[in-house]
């Protein structure tokens, strides 16, 4: 089995530690980290512990038993719960972790990326929408700029299985995206997130009104609305090569195919069609596990846009399908990607005050609020992006998986 090298790990985990957390600017001393993973990544959780440490920091440990077919406590609690046990939250212990923490840093590993397979995709939804008030707790505070987070990938066999590479050419994926072969890679990562957040500041100077996407798989329309500002990783998520908003969802109209797979609710979604009518998802389809998507989109408010996303292929080295939302929203290629997510929309897009703000007045502006839901749907399918600007005229903005401003 491929494991990386101690001195990859330790550069990983420097990047997550001293970047990714506090924002792309690292922690700080006395900070504490709420460190997610399972037992398959136990080289990096422990390299980014090291770290932690190092740089005068605190951890709060989440380490899981590795949740697979045969041995997950998901699973058995999906098979032999309740309806109630399903959805059990125990919000005190929710609550206090958030409380206690300033930054929370999830590995993404799937010893098993089908674990849940054969499962009804209700009795999966139902456990993932228990979650939703400690989903609310960690918004709340890191709207008040009291609380960072951010996500890796750690690569096992089975999700190099799934991607269809050997576990070697995984990691290169992954090695090669977080830059680790740097001499420096968190300085080559703040390099990098500057010329990103160059095109992003050129994005919020245009006026844009609505955002007019074609290509052969799609022909969409998306309204920005007022109040919004365009945002890049800056250390949330590594990689993280996407500039993205939360747009109006009241504007969204037309149709769109996505190329790439997706994974809710432990199942592969493939194939996926839909349909936009003033707003709202009005047809939908997939080739493959049909039934998990219309699940999802049952779900309140998770019909209507959340985010509209575009990766530039010049800053992203990916290349492969990575079986992971992580990698595969940020994929590069011959065209970079489009994505857009279905469910919550990101209210650090608004470019104000968010504290100050109440429900009413986001529902006002046409922010989507559906904290069981942000599902991203990828398509790498070449595409040009045209900008309707509110004085009425056209501009090109995105061609050949390029921005063009």
């Amino acid at each position: 089995m491929f494991i990386p090298s101690d001195t990859l790990l330790k550069k990983y985990a420097q990047v997550m530690v001293l970047y990714a957390l506090n924002n792309g600017e690292g922690i700080k001393k006395g900070d504490t980290v709420f460190l997610v993973g399972q037992e398959c990544s136990k080289p990096l959780y422990l390299a980014i512990a090291k770290e932690i440490y190092a740089a005068g920091g605190n951890i709060i440990t989440h380490y899981q038993p590795d949740n697979t077919r045969d041995q997950s406590m998901a699973r058995l609690l999906l098979e032999t719960g309740s309806d109630d046990q399903i959805g059990f939250f125990a919000k005190p212990y929710w609550q206090g972790i958030v409380d206690a923490v300033d930054h929370i840093l999830f590995i993404i590993a799937e010893p098993d990326i089908h674990a849940f397979e054969g499962l009804p995709s209700s009795k999966i939804s139902r456990m993932n929408s228990a979650r939703a008030p400690y989903m609310a707790m960690r918004e709340k505070k890191e709207q008040a700029g009291k609380l960072s987070w951010t996500l890796c990938l750690y690569g096992t066999q089975s999700m190099a299985n799934e991607a269809g590479l050997s576990l070697e050419d995984y990691w290169e994926q992954i090695i090669e995206a977080c830059y680790l072969r740097d001499d420096n890679p968190v300085q080559k990562w703040k390099q990098v997130q500057q010329e990103i957040e160059t095109i992003k500041d050129k994005l919020d100077a245009l006026p844009i009104e609505k955002l007019f996407i074609k290509g052969e798989s799609v022909d969409l329309t998306i309204k920005i609305g007022d109040n919004r500002k365009w945002l890049s990783g800056g250390g949330k998520n590594i990689p993280s090569f996407e500039i993205f908003t939360s747009p109006d969802w009241r504007g969204t109209e037309g149709f769109i195919r996505f190329n790439q797979p997706l994974y809710y609710s432990g199942k592969r979604i493939a194939g996926v069609s839909l349909k936009f009518k003033n707003g709202v998802v009005v047809e939908s389809s997939a080739t493959e596990n049909e039934d998990a998507l219309k699940e999802m989109i049952a779900q309140e408010n998770a019909d209507k846009v959340g985010e509209f996303s575009l990766t530039d292929k010049r800053h992203s080295r990916i290349t492969k399908f990575m079986a992971t939302t992580l990698f595969d929203e940020n994929m590069g290629g011959d065209y970079g990607n489009t994505h857009i997510a279905l469910g919550n929309a990101y209210k650090d897009t608004y470019p104000g005050d968010m504290m100050k703000v109440s429900e009413e007045e986001w529902a006002a502006m046409g922010y989507n609020s559906c904290p069981k839901v942000h599902t991203d749907i990828i398509s790498t399918d070449n595409r040009t992006v045209i900008a309707l600007l509110k004085n009425g005229t056209e501009k090109v903005i995105y061609k050949d998986g390029e921005f063009m401003i």
